[in-house]
């Protein structure tokens, strides 16, 4: 062990004992309650940016749906409710068509030569039922259009919600690594001049600038991870600032029996089912395509022999229902409810299982929370004893060094911890189907 030259400590090194303790933040005190889901640390940085609401974390969600390619699905989903409505709507059941024809007569040696022009219009029927099947199945489309869009909404707020509790775990070690940076550059300075009036060997300048140096790489790593975390912000959201809701009263509370009115993820399930089944009734409702009213218009003009004559005739054109029309038609409407069916139970066990997985990650963050905090209150008080042991000459430099240097690093650890607990919380909300 490198010995040193016992002397009293300086205001100086008082002071740096001091800023170590200080670097334990305002939230981590043992008389502060566990941060509530989706609240900021309230480190120096974060309470010089000014008061934070929960719109500014919504209004963030809503600037990374825009960007989001699961808006425009949403979007197209939408419109195509829409345009099913305005055909179930429509007077016919597909677009009327328009025939024309024309012959020509003719007989031996060019005399009695005439023409028929004949010109109709085919307007398709709907069947009995067939429309209200139809409008049943857009009128689904309608509400799985828009629980696709709150599901995507929620996907897009857990992203949110994970890189903004990115940049809040960075920004608490950014501003430990800094203080801790600045409290050894503070003790390498106070050594130097101690070593050149006397006071201490060369070797205690040498050991407390290398810690100054590690401390500096330390916060150089820091400095880089934040500026990462704040690049992928932006390229999710496009926004520059970073939004934290403020304190709740606590985490949510939820059963699993509350997630059908609540997770839009089984809302989702739940209405593609309904859709599947709204389409497999009006597949069967419609078995052949639309029967056509028919109306035509004739004109025979016999040419010399006499004159023209007009008629009007009206008919009806009913289409055969097959098996090779019916049957595929109907497999795929059948396939596509029982795959429904089946996505709904595993959504309904996905769901309850994250539920589980995030209460339990809340909890073990409560606890490691809880050990780390007592952890650097415990360190704290050490560097406290060990200080006033190297003033009375009885402990080296190194020693105290080494001290505070743990000091610090459980003060970084806590201060992951508190980002880790407030993330765990924010998962729980995730689970819930909790938007901002």
């Amino acid at each position: 062990m490198i010995s040193s030259v016992p002397g009293r400590m300086t205001p100086l090194w008082s002071a740096a004992l001091l800023a170590c303790g200080a670097l334990l933040p305002a939230w981590a005190q043992d008389s502060t309650p566990a941060l509530p889901p989706d609240a900021t640390p309230t480190t120096t940085t974060a309470a010089a940016a000014g008061p934070r609401t929960a719109a500014d974390l919504a209004e963030a969600v809503e600037a990374a749906w825009q960007r989001a390619a699961e808006s425009r699905e949403a979007e197209a989903l939408r419109r195509r409710a829409e345009a099913g409505r305005i055909v179930v709507g429509s007077t016919w059941a597909a677009p009327p068509a328009f025939e024309l024809s024309r012959r020509e007569k003719r007989w031996d040696g060019g005399a009695g030569q005439g023409s028929e022009t004949e010109a109709g219009l085919a307007l398709p029927l709907w069947m009995p039922d067939q429309r209200e099947a139809r409008l049943a199945v857009s009128d689904a489309e309608g509400r799985l259009a828009g629980a696709a869009a709150r599901a995507g909404r929620l996907q897009i707020a857990g992203r949110v919600r994970e890189a903004a509790w990115r940049i809040a775990a960075e920004q608490a070690l950014h501003e430990t690594q800094a203080a801790q940076a600045g409290l050894f550059e503070r003790l390498a300075q106070d050594v130097q001049r101690r070593v050149a009036a006397g006071d201490l060997a060369r070797a205690d300048a040498l050991a407390a600038q290398a810690e100054w140096l590690d401390a500096q790489e330390a916060l150089a790593g820091a400095i880089q991870r934040l500026t990462e975390a704040r690049s992928q912000w932006r390229v999710l959201t496009g926004l520059d600032d970073v939004p934290v809701p403020p304190a709740t009263s606590g985490a949510p509370q939820a059963t699993p029996q509350a997630l059908p009115s609540l997770h839009p993820d089984l809302q989702l399930a739940e209405l593609t089912v309904e859709h599947a089944q709204r389409n497999l009734d009006a597949v069967r409702k419609d078995r052949r395509d639309p029967p056509e009213l028919l109306l035509r218009l004739r004109r025979d003009a016999p040419g010399a022999v006499g004159g023209s004559q007009n008629s009007v005739g009206i008919g009806v054109r009913i289409p055969f229902g097959t098996d090779a029309r019916n049957a595929p038609l109907q497999a795929a409407a059948l396939s596509a409810a029982d795959s429904a069916q089946l996505a709904l139970a595993r959504t309904r066990e996905r769901l309850g299982a994250a539920e589980q997985m995030a209460r339990s990650g809340l909890r073990a963050a409560e606890a490691q929370h809880d050990a780390s905090r007592t952890r650097a209150a415990l360190l704290r008080e050490r560097a406290g004893l060990v200080q006033r042991s190297f003033d009375a000459g009885e402990t080296p430099l190194p020693e105290l060094l080494r001290v505070l240097s743990a000091a610090a690093q459980a003060e970084a650890a806590l201060a992951r911890r508190q980002a880790a607990l407030g993330l765990a919380q924010a998962r729980l909300q995730q689970a819930l189907g909790i938007l901002p």
